[in-house]
Formats: structure tokens, C-alpha cells, sequence
């Protein structure tokens, strides 16, 4: 691949180990970051692992949870003539201030074929409301994944499907995306498809978090399927989005395991 020193000046944000996997595939292509954005130590689950991956960054050039905010950050961040910043799962809003700063523009990778189930807990929704689902390399502008659409994958929902395998099958395919629409990046063949913001969902965190999606009623009648599909779509690796039913004043959880046989 060949990469010029414009189209390598890049910053870099995300988490989690797609975030790493994909720092550590730009690194593989000689594409080294100028910075590092980064959750707070705290939350973060790969911050370590991404710095690690940067040894050669001052760390005055890495930035933890909100301090990329910071009018030290942002003059430091315009100071890089940056190209790109790039988002792999990071989970802080980004501010207009910063996303004016580069040339091309802020990108984003969300587990979600856009402009299907925007926001939170794509995999869950796409499976309830039967929608595309996929992983989407996109710029991100001041509206929440609303940003025209560079490169995206579809994902096939099966049977066997819970929201937690669908889910992690995106952050693959998340990957994917990047490496498939990077030439077009570094040389700037690449289009922009704007978004119809009429059209596809979005989604609150707080939305999934109600009785109306999540309690299974014990004196309803409900079809097999439909039952099975709500049961399936809310089993995540988190117990908390589970469905649930309450009985003797207190309330059970429930998860479920597809086999093919």
C-alpha cells in the first residue's frame, strides 16, 4: 500500500479490542498516530493496551476520558494538521470544536448498517424490529451516527443469532470496513453517501431499560416465535438487557442458548 506522509496524519480514539485490533492494523501498514484519545483509565478496558501499541507518542500527545476536550488539547490538536481522526469504539461525544479540526473529517465505526438502529444497542433493536444489520465506516457531524456513510458490510441474522453473537459478529465485520475503505482513504477516492435523516431508527440507551421491552408477562399470550425472538435478541453478555418475568414479588432473568443440531 502506498501511504504518503499527508494521508498517514491521523489521530486516533477507540477502546475495547476491536479498537485495538484496528490501531494495530494501521500500525502493521505504516500509518503511526500522532495522538491517542482514550476513555479514563478507569472505564476504559484497552486504554493500556493502546498506548502500549504507541510507545514512540510523547505522552503529553495522549489524552484520557475528557481532557481531549480541553482548550490545551484542542490547540495542540489543530497544531498536528491532522488529516483524519479516527473513532473505534470510543464512547465520548466529540465536540464541533474538535470535529472541525481536521482536513477530511472525523470517522466513526458503528456496529450497525446505517442508517438502521443508530445510538445504543444496535444488535438487540435490529433483531426486534427485523431491520439490516452490519458495520458502517461513517463521518461523524454534531447528530448522533447521522454522518454521511463511507463504507459499510451486511451481516446475515440467523436462527441460531442471540444479540450477543450478532453483536460480536459486527465488531468483525467493523475491522473489515476499515480495512476495505483505507486505499480509498489514503488516496481520497472515497465517496460520502449523506444520510436520509428521515429514514432508518435511533436509539436512546434508556429506551431498551422498560417493562414494555423486557418483562415477559406471565398471563399474556405470546406466539412461540415471537417469544423466542425477544428472548434470543435480549440475551447480550450483559444480564441487566435481559428479559425477565416476576413471580412472588420477585423478578428472574432469562438467557437463552440456540444449538443447531
Amino acid at each position: 500500500m502506498d501511504i504518503n506522509g499527508l494521508a498517514s496524519r491521523i489521530v486516533f480514539a477507540g477502546d475495547r479490542q476491536v479498537g485495538r485490533d484496528a490501531l494495530a492494523f494501521l500500525l502493521e501498514q505504516g500509518i503511526r498516530p500522532l495522538g491517542l484519545i482514550l476513555p479514563s483509565k478507569e472505564s476504559a478496558s484497552h486504554a493500556s493496551q493502546l498506548a502500549e501499541l504507541c510507545p514512540f507518542l510523547d505522552k503529553r500527545l495522549i489524552w484520557y476520558g475528557t481532557e481531549f476536550r480541553s482548550q490545551e488539547a484542542i490547540e495542540t490538536l489543530h497544531d498536528l494538521e491532522l488529516d483524519f481522526i479516527i473513532c473505534v469504539q470510543f464512547p465520548l461525544i466529540v465536540p464541533r470544536a474538535i470535529l472541525n479540526i481536521p482536513k477530511e473529517g472525523v470517522l466513526n465505526l458503528h456496529p450497525a448498517y446505517l442508517p438502521f438502529n443508530r445510538g445504543w444497542h444496535s444488535a438487540i433493536w435490529a433483531m426486534f424490529d427485523r431491520t439490516p444489520y452490519g458495520a458502517t465506516l461513517h463521518f461523524m457531524n454534531e447528530k448522533l451516527d447521522m454522518g454521511d456513510i463511507v463504507h459499510q458490510k451486511e451481516a446475515r441474522v440467523t436462527p441460531a443469532d442471540t444479540g450477543d453473537t450478532l453483536y460480536k459478529r459486527a465488531l468483525e465485520l467493523e475491522l473489515e470496513v476499515l480495512k476495505e475503505a483505507l486505499p480509498r482513504l489514503l488516496d481520497r477516492s472515497y465517496s460520502r453517501t449523506p444520510q436520509d435523516e428521515s429514514s432508518g431508527s435511533t436509539r436512546r440507551r434508556n429506551e431498551l431499560f422498560t417493562p414494555a421491552i423486557q418483562e415477559i408477562a406471565l398471563d399474556n399470550t405470546i406466539p412461540a416465535k415471537e417469544l423466542i425472538d425477544k428472548l434470543r435478541a435480549l440475551t447480550t453478555n450483559s444480564l441487566d438487557e435481559a428479559g425477565y418475568f416476576v413471580e412472588g414479588g420477585r423478578r428472574f432473568r432469562i438467557q437463552v442458548k440456540i444449538i443447531e443440531d
